[in-house]
């Protein structure tokens, strides 16, 4: 990576141990997660489609980064269990729109309950210090995997 230090092999060992156990300590390697039926892409489906509006498939599978094959099949259960509903796109009329159903907004609020109060659990054990380094670390390093990820996307097309 031009300009940039490669850091040490034990840093490097230490973020990827955090990684798997803050993945195994949130659920993630249950069949179900956040106190739902449901598993990890049906929960974020619903959560993205509740924080950031009506979207359409296509737009769910590029921010999710998930084949259309399996978008496909996850909308369609989420439609059948009633959390999703389709609606004719205003600005293309071969396009639907994603947004969540009165069931969708209950089950939206409940996984906003259980993550917060999760989150909240562990903030308890922190100082405020310690808190606001915990969110800003996560923040940067979120950010720097997904910077990471489209300057490897942009190599691999060149």
């Amino acid at each position: 990576m031009p300009g940039v230090k490669m850091a040490g092999l034990s840093l490097i060992d230490d973020i990827r141990a955090a990684s798997r156990l803050m993945v195994r300590e949130l659920g993630f390697m249950d069949a179900t997660v956040a106190a739902s039926d449901y598993p990890p892409s049906a929960v974020h489906t619903i959560l993205e489609i509740g924080i950031r509006g009506p979207m359409t498939s296509g737009e769910l599978g590029d921010f999710l980064r998930l084949e259309k094959s399996s978008v496909s099949r996850l909308v369609r259960k989420l439609i059948d269990c009633g959390e999703l509903k389709e609606t004719p796109d205003g600005l293309d009329a071969r396009s639907k729109l994603l947004s969540l159903t009165a069931r969708g907004r209950r089950t939206l609020e409940a996984l906003h309950e259980f993550g917060r109060q999760q989150v909240r659990g562990a903030l308890a054990a922190l100082t405020e210090a310690e808190q606001r380094t915990v969110r800003e670390g996560m923040m940067l390093y979120a950010r720097a995997l997904r910077q990471s990820r489209a300057e490897d996307g942009a190599e691999s097309a060149a």
